[in-house]
């Protein structure tokens, strides 16, 4: 790495040059004496200056990560010079944050003897994350030049958000043919209690209900609900994002996605992801330990991309959307080709839930009468969206970032369970 030079002159150095020029003009010779040892300085500054020529490489610890975990980076410097004073400065970056001692890091560097910098930073967002470049900046040994430059890590970090455990969560109005811990609607081999009714030729005898058979005089054999998977899709919106702070919808609504995905690939049901926006991104509904492994991978990915371009759920493969699937959407109901998507889901027969992150705590009106007009009018509208999915049969419930994800889940249960029995 070869750094660039900037002469920068001392303050006394620069004091004694001019002292020393202004005596010489004005006819004092006396004076000019005294500025000679800071013009000798200078010269002999020019004379043995030596542009250091560094070489750096970097390791770090690991590369994937939760939100909030430390990563350790250490960078070995090597110079052909010796470097009385080096120093070290890492840009601020939005997804880290330096730990200890700060961003500034000084070290002396002798020739062909590496120095070794540490810092540890703290990861503080969700996402592909490339380490920040450190700016060097090297001094010579009179302090008259400067050498600046930048150092090329090359390394780039994996953030995995940092889901909340559910305990709970949305069951499906149907269920697929695989095992899994959902009871399904349907009657077979299971361990869950359906029904009773008069023995029929086939019946194994292990299902008779001896205790009634013997009280009625006719066979009777118990039924069951056998324990099927269901197939999750997570919604994604990805047209909108509504941020402030450091944080916004998006943020809340990947966590909410990692969380959800992780509890139902616990429970042995196949999840996919939809990222639709701008950039439309989607993974087929699988089971399994490495799938969390794909989706966490594909949400960390996700980002708003800005288009004027009008996308229906048309352009979604088919695979990615099986029939008798339960979807469930994150989106804070701003854009209109969401909205429009959402409710092609539910004429096309699909199982939809809504959880809507609230966007209010990043949208905070300024104090005049046209800002807080604006902001009353936006609030009016997205009312008006509720109604049209409730008049649809599709609940709605709001998260509030910073509320524990569990109680909309539990709100959306009781909804979805009120509408079943509604419609029974």
């Amino acid at each position: 790495m070869t750094l660039t030079a900037s002469p920068k002159l001392g303050a006394y150095s620069a004091l004694g040059a001019t002292g020393f020029l202004v005596a010489l003009v004005c006819g004092y010779p006396e004076a000019a004496v005294l500025g000679l040892p800071f013009i000798v300085a200078v010269l002999a500054g020019l004379a043995l200056v030596e542009r250091p020529d560094l070489r750096a490489s970097a390791e770090i610890d690991r590369d994937r990560l939760l939100e909030g975990d430390d990563v350790h980076l250490a960078v070995t410097v090597r110079s052909t010079t010796d470097v009385p004073w080096l120093q070290m400065a890492w840009p601020v970056s939005r997804s880290l944050a330096a730990r200890g001692g700060g961003y500034v890091l000084g070290v002396r560097l002798q020739m062909e003897t590496p120095a070794v910098v540490e810092s540890v930073f703290a990861t503080t967002r969700w996402g592909v994350v490339p380490l920040p470049n450190p700016i060097v900046r090297a001094h010579d040994g009179l302090g008259f030049f400067r050498f600046e430059g930048s150092i090329d890590l090359e390394h780039t970090l994996r953030v995995y958000p940092r889901p909340e455990t559910l305990r709970r969560a949305l069951s499906s109005a149907e269920t697929q043919v695989f095992s899994g811990n959902e009871l399904s609607r349907a009657r077979g081999d299971g361990i869950e209690f359906a029904d009773v009714r008069p023995y029929a030729a086939g019946d194994r005898p292990r299902r008779v209900n001896w205790r009634l058979s013997t009280r009625t005089g006719q066979l009777h054999v118990n039924e069951m609900h056998p324990e099927r998977n269901t197939d999750v899709v997570i919604f994604l919106d990805l047209f909108s994002d509504v941020r402030s702070g450091g944080q916004g919808t998006l943020d809340h609504a990947v966590r909410a996605a990692a969380a959800l995905a992780e509890h139902y690939l616990a429970r042995r049901d196949r999840v996919g992801v939809i990222g639709f926006g701008g950039a439309l991104r989607w993974l087929q509904p699988d089971m399994g330990s490495t799938q969390i492994y794909r989706i966490v991978d594909t949400l960390i990915d996700s980002e708003v991309v800005l288009t004027y371009v009008w996308r229906g759920i048309e352009f979604v493969p088919p695979r990615t959307l099986p029939p008798k699937s339960l979807v469930i959407a994150l989106t804070p109901l701003i854009d209109g080709r969401t909205v429009d998507a959402l409710l092609d889901l539910r004429g096309r027969g699909f199982d939809l839930a809504v959880v809507e992150v609230m966007p209010e705590p990043f949208a905070v009106p300024r104090p005049s009468d046209a800002a807080r007009l604006a902001h009353r009018i936006w609030q009016l509208e997205r009312a008006a969206t509720r109604l049209r999915y409730r008049r649809l049969g599709v609940p709605i419930v709001q998260w509030r970032p910073g509320e524990p994800l569990a109680g909309p889940i539990a709100e959306q249960r009781e909804s979805r369970r009120r509408n079943r029995w509604l419609h029974v």
